[in-house]
């Protein structure tokens, strides 16, 4: 084999190691949520025994409290566990993370983990996170899975298919077997686990320890930052966001108007030519689903796994409604109106994902926005494009809306929701991360250079991910937008416009 050939190959197992390398952090922040959960707790145990006797005896309720946030962080831990034992993870799991001495790997053991992955708002934990390259497109249909091949996971560089499955009623998918097949849930009799720590001492109500991968042996796991566990806890609270009957108010002010509009500019439906429209951002997938119960060809595109790996388990898995209780507010003792407040259960999916009247074609793909969507396959390809809280996720967001444009057929349109509360502004790293930060003004005149053209602007007052029992209320003013891709001038049209232009 030549040199040539045999620096690629070093590259590209490098590549794979570094890949499974920032996929295992991001699954060992799931599995140290229930360990940064119980120091937390300690800490807060160490503080109550600081206090005088006296003091004490005024707060003689706070150590049951202590106890009740250790039964809340087990339910969530079992949630979380359950979430990753039907987790498919679109690379091989079992790759050695030390396949060479190259300095790439022995010196920077998170060099190839992007803060990209903070696609939360920054009321969240923000740090470097597991920068993944394969993109998997995922189907959710009421189609038949096992009638289709699913490619196995190609770089996101590379083509990118979109495939459809048909008939299969009852069953809803997001992710899917590496030949195709839909794993059906397993609806499991546990309803809760030990009173521990750890993960993996899941058990069932018949008292038998929960079978788990391989791939989750404690073995292969990291000890990671804390503002990786953060992550997850955010993670939960997005769960309330789009999943809950809780977030209900925060999907009327973001996600309504959305449809509302797309329900507006294309009338007439055709389920046999439904429109299609893409969502880039899309998180835990709520507003993709509905956008596709509308009657649209609907495709969520998501970067981060920390919203994959949910929002497969939601979307794949969930046999009913209500199926899932969590406990999201316990992570904060501030701005609480009453301890019951903090420790209220919020069931989980507020809907039963395959009985909410899907359109076929129904997809989530993962990977990063500019590289799945600047492949050529992509140029004209969408009837619309709808961004909620996404645009200012960008590194530059001129290549963004570069993109928007180039995907979306002539006449297109581009229906956006969101602040500029750009993700990468307070970034400070070696790398120096590129983060351009434009005002709103800026904004729209790049937009209509790309050949847009407003229809519809104004403002709408919302929330992120907020607790609507808490004492502290963010409020964003959201711009929202509805432009449309100006159709090319007929040549005999712009030739009389040159025309009379030399005239003038």
């Amino acid at each position: 084999m030549s040199s040539i050939g045999d620096d690629e190959l070093r590259r590209r197992k490098l590549e794979e190691a570094l890949e499974v390398k920032s996929l295992r952090r991001i699954i060992s922040a799931y599995l140290n949520y229930p360990e940064a959960a119980e120091e937390d707790i300690r800490r807060y145990e160490r503080c109550f025994r600081k206090l005088p006797l006296a003091h004490k005896a005024l707060l003689s309720h706070v150590p049951l409290k202590f106890q009740k946030l250790r039964w809340c962080v087990s339910q969530n831990s079992y949630f979380i566990f359950e979430m990753l034992k039907a987790f498919d993870p679109p690379i091989d799991m079992s790759v050695g993370i030390d396949v060479s001495d190259d300095l790439a790997i022995k010196n920077a053991p998170f060099k190839n983990l992007s803060s990209s992955e903070t696609n939360l708002r920054p009321s969240e934990s923000g740090s470097n996170s597991a920068k993944l390259h394969n993109a998997k497109v995922h189907e959710l249909s009421s189609g038949d899975a096992g009638a289709y091949e699913d490619p196995r996971p190609e770089t996101i560089n590379k083509e990118k298919k979109i495939q459809s499955l048909s008939e299969n009623v009852g069953n809803c998918s997001v992710a899917s077997e590496p030949n195709g097949m839909v794993k059906s849930g397993d609806a499991s009799s546990c309803q809760s686990i030990q009173n521990s720590p750890s993960l993996f001492s899941a058990h069932c109500c018949d008292g038998h320890a929960s079978s788990s991968p391989d791939w989750l042996d404690p073995s292969l796991q990291f000890h990671v930052p804390l503002v990786d566990v953060d992550k997850v806890r955010c993670i939960i609270r997005n769960i309330v966001r789009d999943w809950a009957a809780e977030g209900q108010r925060e999907r009327d002010e973001c996600y309504r108007p959305i449809l509302k509009e797309l329900d507006r500019l294309f009338p007439h439906r055709s389920r046999d030519s439904p429109p299609a429209c893409v969502v880039p951002g899309a998180g835990l997938g709520r507003l993709a689903l509905e956008i596709s119960c509308l009657g649209f060809i609907s495709q969520g595109n998501e970067f981060s796994y920390y919203m994959m790996i949910c929002s497969s388990f939601i979307l794949n898995h969930s046999q009913i409604a209500e199926e899932w209780t969590i406990y999201p507010w316990i992570h904060s003792n501030c701005n609480s109106l009453s301890d019951d407040d903090q420790l209220r259960p919020i069931s989980i999916p507020d809907i039963h994902p395959a009985s909410a009247g899907i359109t076929e074609g129904f997809s989530m793909c993962g990977g990063d926005f500019v590289e799945v969507y600047s492949d050529p396959s992509q140029a004209g390809a969408w009837d619309a494009v709808v961004s909620c809280f996404f645009l200012d996720t960008a590194h530059n967001i001129v290549e963004y809306i570069e993109i928007i444009s180039k995907i979306l057929k002539d006449g297109g349109v581009w229906i956006n929701l969101g602040p500029l509360l750009y993700h990468f502004a307070d970034t400070y790293s070696q790398e120096d991360e590129m983060s351009i930060e434009l005002s709103l003004e800026d904004v729209k005149r790049v937009a209509f250079h790309y050949g847009f053209e407003m229809e519809k602007e104004s403002t709408v007052a919302t929330t992120y991910t907020t607790n609507p029992r808490s004492m502290m209320q963010n409020r964003y003013y959201a711009a929202f937008w509805t432009m449309r891709k100006k159709q090319p001038t007929p040549i005999g049209e712009q030739a009389a416009e040159n025309s009379t232009a030399h005239d003038l």
